[in-house]
């Protein structure tokens, strides 16, 4: 995700346009539509044609509107999509505050090793899941695993789902002797449904595109206004059909692959959400609270993005 100050710098913001992979994909479009439409006009000029086009301008400003209106939608699909995203994520940044209190407070003072070891497994829950909505859980991701942690999260499909049993067992196992009263019990068990809602909503999200049927109709109807876009500028504009079709294309191509990139909010496109570095911070949260480590003026080394130059 690009971190900007907001109203801080105007150009500035501006120039980080140049380095989105997404603003590459449609500058080369725009590039293209332009020289397609240069050629158009340099041969409706050389051969004289211009009295065998004639297009009604109004039918191109009945079809913008349309179109605008699709984008719009998709626009709005898409950003739902996001906002959702991140909502997600920060329930899951308080539930595993709140996981750390609880255990910090139910469990006996004396007891280091309990709270390694939920430590240990609310932070690999998080790192887990950031990697699982991408291409599958990455181990060297995880921390401080053991050569038997390891070996058993190998034969694992489903990496954050069997940590999140871990999480559990351990919680069952003091109930049953007597670490946790009922009501202990029962306060920290919601925590953790919590946690496993968060992963099923990242998964629906994530599983659940917009229709493929939708997003294809889309992209012929840009397309093809396009391509047809010069013969109705081209008797009125000449050659400045070429700079206006091209910005006019950079308009409507522009909202819809800036909708298609923040579609699926948990990649590594430089407008997704930057949940590697939310889980390094709720990895710092919670063993500040569980081994009193102390969080101040720690640094989070943000996430590089492998579609930002």
């Amino acid at each position: 995700m690009v971190y900007y100050k907001t109203n801080a710098n105007w150009f500035g913001d501006v120039s980080h346009l140049a380095k989105s992979w997404t603003m590459v994909r449609i500058m080369r479009s725009v590039l293209a539509i332009g020289a397609y439409t240069a050629v158009l006009c340099i041969a409706v000029h050389y051969f004289d044609l211009f009295n065998m086009i004639h297009m009604n301008t109004s039918v191109f400003s009945l079809l913008g509107v349309i179109l605008s209106i699709l984008l719009v939608f998709r626009t709005n699909s898409a950003y739902d999509r996001w906002w959702e995203g991140r909502k997600q994520w920060g329930a899951l940044v308080n539930h595993s505050r709140n996981m750390a209190i609880y255990v910090n407070t139910m469990f006996h003072k004396d007891d280091k090793e309990v709270r390694r070891y939920f430590g240990k497994h609310i932070a690999n829950f998080c790192f887990a899941l950031v990697e699982h909505l991408r291409e599958g859980t990455k181990l060297d991701k995880l921390i401080y695993l053991t050569d038997e942690d390891r070996a058993l999260y190998e034969t694992k499909g489903h990496i954050p789902n069997h940590i999140s049993m871990l999480i559990f067992d351990r919680m069952a196992q003091g109930h049953r002797e007597g670490e946790l009263s009922e009501g202990d019990y029962i306060n920290i068990k919601a925590q953790h449904q919590a946690l496993l809602d968060i992963l099923g909503a990242c998964e629906r999200i994530k599983k659940t595109p917009i229709p493929f049927s939708y997003a294809v109709y889309l992209k012929i109807f840009i397309t093809t206004y396009g391509l047809m876009l010069p013969f109705a500028l081209i008797n009125t504009f000449y050659f400045a059909t070429v700079p206006l079709v091209m910005f006019i294309f950079f308009a409507l191509l522009g909202v819809e692959l800036l909708g298609e990139e923040i579609e699926d909010p948990f990649g590594l496109d430089c407008n997704d959400l930057p949940t590697g570095d939310i889980a390094h911070t709720i990895k710092t949260n919670i063993f500040e609270i569980l081994e009193d480590r102390s969080g101040k003026g720690h640094t989070v080394k943000h996430e590089l993005y492998d579609k930002f130059f």
